[in-house]
């Protein structure tokens, strides 16, 4: 899908005012729109090449935020009540808003969002094939190794993981499709959107979503048989004692980490604690170097 045409259809859950603003912006910025922004007294805008463009349009009222909730979640809030607790909806096609509000808290735990501020739009339009040149240097005969990929945020690292995913779920170039348990806490993987992946994550793949990574990798681990085991993001010491047990049960991992490179890893215990037990053996460093991502594969002891 085209960018613009990727723009104007997240956008469809504007009311129409907004919404007919936003796809009157020249062709140029819809062509490098990655968010919508709306927030309440500012007309919305458009993020594009590294900016924020204001549309011809009157400054947005709560209303407006509340019936972008309401065209989210079909009229039926309470369907989406849990993505909401966490401050994001998944919409079809793998768009996915962002909210910010006043959050109402019941004993002393945050349960849903109220008086609505401000609404962030990312425009879900995903990229494949970025996995061709690094995926050849995962395999060791007809073993995939677990492999982890590191990158500073915001470098492509959920991209390369995803399209990994696909790439070993689909199989392909002489190699045989693989079962793959994706537990896609956030959702910003597979973009589940009632059951149904939005993203391409393969054939014979089966995701988990809305729950933690620890209960999703240990869910598939026991209930569907994985060959391969993803997750975007490890950030917590239960991810890692998670892998450490499916390492031990003979599955394949890909996971994403934030960093600059594997001195960075080793500085921080629970990326050294997976390091140092050898449950990843490639790294795969993502680096940014004027505009294009370039990809350092190395093996792990």
């Amino acid at each position: 899908m085209e960018r613009k045409t990727a723009v104007c259809e997240a956008a469809q859950v504007l009311p129409q005012e907004l919404y007919r603003a936003v796809c009157a912006l020249s062709s140029a910025q819809l062509e490098q729109g990655e968010e919508l922004r709306l927030r309440r007294g500012r007309p919305p805008a458009l993020v594009a090449a590294g900016r924020e463009w204001d549309t011809d349009c009157r400054g947005v009222v709560e209303e407006d935020l509340l019936q972008v909730v309401e065209q989210a979640s079909q009229a039926s809030a309470h369907t989406v009540v849990d993505q909401l607790r966490q401050g994001f909806v998944t919409l079809r096609g793998g768009h996915r808003i962002g909210l910010c509000g006043t959050m109402a808290r019941r004993q002393g735990e945050g349960t849903t969002l109220r008086h609505l501020g401000s609404i962030a739009i990312r425009v879900a339009c995903p990229v494949e094939g970025v996995a061709e040149g690094v995926v050849g240097q995962l395999w060791s005969g007809t073993c995939i190794h677990s492999t982890l990929l590191l990158a500073p945020p915001g470098a492509g690292k959920t991209t390369l993981l995803r399209d990994l995913v696909r790439t070993l779920s689909e199989g392909g170039g002489g190699r045989r499709p693989l079962r793959v348990g994706l537990a896609d806490e956030r959702g910003e993987v597979a973009a589940m959107w009632q059951g149904a992946p939005q993203f391409s994550v393969g054939c014979h793949t089966d995701v988990m979503d809305g729950c933690s990574k620890a209960e999703g990798l240990s869910m598939l681990l026991r209930g569907m048989n994985p060959q391969v085991l993803a997750v975007d993001e490890i950030t917590h010491p239960s991810d890692a004692a998670a892998l450490e047990e499916a390492a031990g049960c003979g599955v394949a991992l890909l996971a994403t980490a934030h960093g600059s490179g594997r001195e960075d890893l080793e500085r921080r215990p629970v990326y050294r604690r997976l390091l140092e037990g050898g449950v990843f053996r490639r790294l795969v460093t993502l680096r940014c170097q004027e505009g294009v991502r370039r990809y350092q594969v190395e093996g792990l002891a």
